[in-house]
């Protein structure tokens, strides 16, 4: 029993560690740019995803930039497909400076059709 509760707490906390994401916006005028660094996962696509909500009806663009951004998940995706239905009638969304880990998870899954990527 001892073996398991060790291992479990192991992992639990080399897990937690790596798994964060740093949310940096601007805003000029109605353009809101969000410059993500970290991971966007399970864990912290919600942080992005208040943050998304709570300018979107001011927006009238909206950039994405993941230069900085490590690994997506499929809540990630969602979180961007929703923001780009969210801007669909107010203005454009913007995915800019893909690294190339977040460049093939975009390939893969077809996203890389869905959004306007510079």
């Amino acid at each position: 029993m001892g073996l398991f509760n060790k291992k479990n707490k192991d992992n639990a906390s080399s897990s937690s560690a790596d798994k964060y994401l740093k949310i940096s916006m601007t805003n000029d005028g109605g353009e809101y740019t969000f410059l993500l660094k970290g991971r966007l996962d399970t864990l912290t696509s919600p942080d992005l995803e208040a943050k998304i909500n709570d300018v979107v009806d001011d927006a009238t663009k909206l950039i994405l930039d993941l230069a900085d951004l490590e690994y997506i998940s499929s809540a990630g995706l969602r979180v961007l497909l929703g923001a780009a239905q969210a801007m669909e009638d107010k203005g454009e969304m913007v995915v800019c400076n893909l690294s190339r880990t977040v460049q093939e998870v975009f390939d893969v899954t077809g996203f890389i059709h869905l959004f306007n990527i510079e």
